[in-house]
């Protein structure tokens, strides 16, 4: 079996999830030294580890050196098995990033997947349930990807307590993409989720949301849940263009006005909107090549080209034979073409 070498100082999980990712896909071995090593807790925290053990266990792989905070680890993947999967984190860490770790696989599988996760839904330094359901998975569908996602329960930092069901269906090929133009404006809408807080938080954010967008009230929506497992709140912002549509995400914090962690979401959703030759937004754009190398090909353009997406199109290279170039378009946007 082919063993590839990686160091993961320049990035943090992403560059691990990737590599377990393909490495699945492809039945390329890997190493990887100096996990996170530049965090301010290096090593795996359980989001990786659970990560890195639900890739074992789907894929029939040998892992070596998986446990809490270490630093490198070896990955030998075996042969990818669908089938019905319950991964719990145990804490309120994202269940997002163990979800896009797993997809590739499984949509490479020879049959269909179900697949229950246990743990954060919408955290901070993640993709919501909500990006991933709205954005995601349905740039993933026009490339013959076929996924869906139910939130059952959502889960905030620190209780945890969230859980997804997935669906995911073999793809016998996979279509390459082209997202160069988002189309014309066509709807924004704002949604509040809270939990276990007053419902004055949200009316708030919501209120700053609507005014910052001229949204009216059919466009707004308040969701609480019930039975509530712990404090929490996360408010979004929607984006439909006439070819694509962008999901933002604001969580809020102890000790920080509404008002500011609505304001901080809007001028994320606003740089996006003023950036009017970028169709994909920045964190979409750091998911996307991923797929799009493992289907041959395909471009989009961003508004922001991040250390992330450059780490990762290094990486992804390493097991995919694809080049990947950012190019500049203008001052606000670059396109991402992945060629086979």
């Amino acid at each position: 079996m082919d063993m590839i070498e990686l160091d993961g100082v320049a990035g943090g999980g992403q560059l691990l999830r990737t590599a377990l990712s393909l490495a699945l896909c492809t039945g390329t071995a890997f190493t990887m030294r100096n996990i996170r090593a530049t965090r301010s807790r290096p090593g795996l925290l359980r989001q990786h580890l659970t990560a890195v053990q639900a890739a074992a266990a789907i894929g029939n792989a040998r892992v070596h050196g998986a446990e809490l905070g270490a630093t490198s680890i070896r990955f030998e993947p075996g042969d990818v098995a669908p089938g019905d999967y319950n991964f719990a984190l145990g804490t309120a860490g994202s269940t997002m990033l163990v979800l896009q770790t797993l997809l590739p696989a499984l949509w490479h599988a020879g049959g269909s997947s179900r697949l229950r996760l246990e743990g954060g839904t919408h955290n901070p330094m993640a993709p919501s349930a909500d990006f991933i359901a709205d954005t995601f998975l349905p740039v993933l569908a026009r490339m013959g990807v076929r996924a869906t996602l139910s939130l059952e329960r959502p889960g905030f930092y620190p209780a945890g307590g969230g859980a997804v069901d997935v669906v995911v269906e073999p793809c016998a090929s996979m279509s390459q993409l082209v997202l160069d133009t988002r189309g014309p404006l066509e709807s924004i809408e704002a949604t509040v989720l809270l939990s276990a807080l007053e419902a004055s938080i949200g009316r708030r954010e919501l209120a700053v949301l609507a005014e910052r967008f001229d949204l009216p009230e059919d466009r707004q929506h308040f969701r609480s849940v019930r039975p509530a497992i712990g404090p929490g709140n996360a408010l979004m912002v929607r984006v439909q263009h006439a070819s694509h549509a962008e999901t933002f995400t604001g969580h809020g914090e102890r000790g920080v006005p509404a008002e500011v962690v609505a304001e901080r979401l809007a001028r994320q959703a606003r740089a996006y909107l003023d950036a009017t030759t970028a169709c994909v937004g920045e964190h979409l754009a750091d998911q996307l090549l991923l797929p799009m190398a493992l289907a041959g090909g395909g471009s989009f353009t961003t508004h922001v080209a991040s250390d992330h997406l450059r780490t990762n199109a290094t990486l992804i290279q390493k097991f995919v034979e694809v080049d990947i170039d950012v190019l500049p378009v203008d001052d606000a946007a670059w396109r991402v073409v992945v060629t086979g």
